[in-house]
């Protein structure tokens, strides 16, 4: 597949994420600093057989104010690591875990979202 260019996406408001979860399948909602703002963020399982998955922060807008957070919205069960860290969650079918990303990460190891990279599938973040 060819490189693609991605744009940086525009800030999010209350419901405008739509999580499929269910079964064996549940979601991560990652907030971090407005720092990371447009980074894409990997998170990698535990599982072998599972591929690595990433998710870009963004800015979003709710009632209460402005946040910043990565969201994964299909993520199969099981334990993963946020890349370049030593933060670990567990994801259950059915639920959405939220997780506080810590100050530990290098800006290394979170890329700028506007990068060329091979294609992925935009509704979940996963490397085609």
């Amino acid at each position: 597949m060819g490189a693609v260019i991605e744009r940086q996406l525009a800030p999010s408001w209350d419901g405008s994420v739509v999580l499929d979860i269910g079964g064996e399948v549940g979601a991560l909602m990652l907030r971090t600093t407005a720092h990371w703002n447009g980074r894409e963020i990997d998170l990698i399982p535990d599982d072998p057989t599972l591929p690595h998955t990433h998710s870009a922060v963004r800015e979003r807008g709710s009632a209460s104010g402005v946040s910043y957070a990565a969201v994964y919205p299909q993520l199969r069960e099981g334990t993963y690591t946020i890349e370049g860290s030593q933060q670990r969650v567990v994801i259950t079918g059915g639920n959405v875990s939220t997780l506080d990303l810590q100050n530990e990460m290098m800006s290394t190891t979170a890329h700028r979202h506007e990068h060329v990279h091979a294609a992925h599938d935009e509704s979940n973040g996963r490397t085609q």
